[in-house]
């Protein structure tokens, strides 16, 4: 794996990033130490976590992924140096009060959760630091419209910028990102950073998979022309695409372990939809007739996009990361790729 640019910054990282959420809550400190030591191992140069995990949030465990790899980093002199860290500040609350008071999210409160970070990190800076999901009101995590009766924003998106320019300023951080974005987002941010000379957001980190292809919906073209580099999260559907739930749906009896069968409130969100499911099902079917994996399907063709800069993966073993990084070695032919929009005219993105 050769190490890319994340959009304008200096940023470079390995096209595989170990994403952190599940450590904490379905993993543990020990095995979670071991799957960040053979993953940079193998390669991976590239770590991305949050404020509020482990997922999903709970009062209890808010943070403790953080610490989990700033003990991490302590008890391995030298390896802070060796991989680009990301992590995130939390947007509006969305029913997380623990994350901070009120519904908003002001520059103290950027302030204060990037200190916060970078204690439980055990580190001096952080290497792009993202905004979770928009402070403003926008159809994410599931939601299909956008309503401007909802709007509740508090602080505006160059206020924002300000912020993270201080933190920049201060050292704290090097570069900027965005998650759950929407294209008019990503363009604010771009222009008003370009006109004020504010730090300028180098990668969105949003929902990107077989079952999820809503980025191709126009966030590819503006992040393109913007050169702002795309971080894939979920390339597996929460297990969907994995094949594990092609025999039996996550609340059946005997259907294996996962979040989604694990966790109620997964369930309810975009994961969970039923359509979502017959929708994987049609692409592990597709996959298993070309004499690959689901697993190898779904992440060779996140791995293999153009408009992929690097595919975040969320493991809870050694053997799923072994899998995920073995992965990298697949090619898709034209005619599966062609097979692949095929079934997505039909099914369009259920998930989405």
């Amino acid at each position: 794996m050769n190490p890319i640019s994340l959009g304008q910054s200096d940023l470079r990282v390995t096209p595989i990033c170990l994403g952190t959420m599940t450590f904490g809550e379905q993993v543990s400190e020990q095995d979670a130490h071991a799957i960040l030591d053979r993953a940079v191992e193998r390669g991976v140069n590239f770590l991305d976590t949050a404020e509020m995990y482990a997922v999903p949030a709970r009062q209890e465990t808010c943070g403790a992924t953080e610490a989990i790899l700033g003990r991490w980093f302590a008890a391995r002199p030298g390896m802070r140096e060796r991989v680009v860290l990301a992590s995130k500040v939390a947007g509006p609350s969305r029913g997380m009060p623990w994350i901070r008071e009120g519904q908003g999210m002001t520059p103290a409160d950027i302030l204060a959760s990037c200190e916060g970070s970078l204690r439980r990190l055990r580190t001096d800076v952080i290497d792009l630091y993202q905004i979770h999901w928009p402070e403003r009101h926008a159809p994410v995590f599931g939601q299909l419209y956008y309503d401007p009766a909802k709007e509740t924003s508090q602080t505006s998106i160059h206020e924002q910028l300000e912020a993270l320019a201080k933190l920049v300023r201060a050292g704290k951080v090097r570069h900027i990102g965005l998650s759950n974005e929407t294209p008019w987002g990503v363009h604010e941010f771009v222009r008003l950073a370009d006109a004020h000379g504010l730090p300028r957001v180098a990668s969105v980190q949003n929902p990107y998979c077989l079952i999820n292809r809503s980025w191709d919906n126009a966030m590819d073209e503006s992040c393109h022309r913007l050169g702002v580099s795309l971080l894939a999260y979920s390339p597996l559907g929460f297990g969907l695409l994995t094949g594990k739930y092609d025999q039996h749906a996550p609340t059946d009896p005997g259907a294996p372990e996962g979040r989604i069968a694990r966790y109620a409130s997964v369930r309810k969100q975009r994961w969970g939809r039923p359509e979502a499911l017959t929708a994987a099902r049609r692409y592990n079917r597709l996959a298993r007739e070309h004499g690959l994996t689901p697993v190898q399907l779904a992440l060779a063709f996140c791995y293999r996009s153009w408009r992929v800069a690097s595919t975040i993966i969320g493991v809870t073993s050694l053997a799923q990361l072994e899998e995920n990084l073995d992965a990298w070695s697949v090619q898709l032919a034209p005619e599966l790729l062609a097979q692949i929009d095929a079934i997505r005219w039909e099914l369009r993105d259920p998930a989405q």
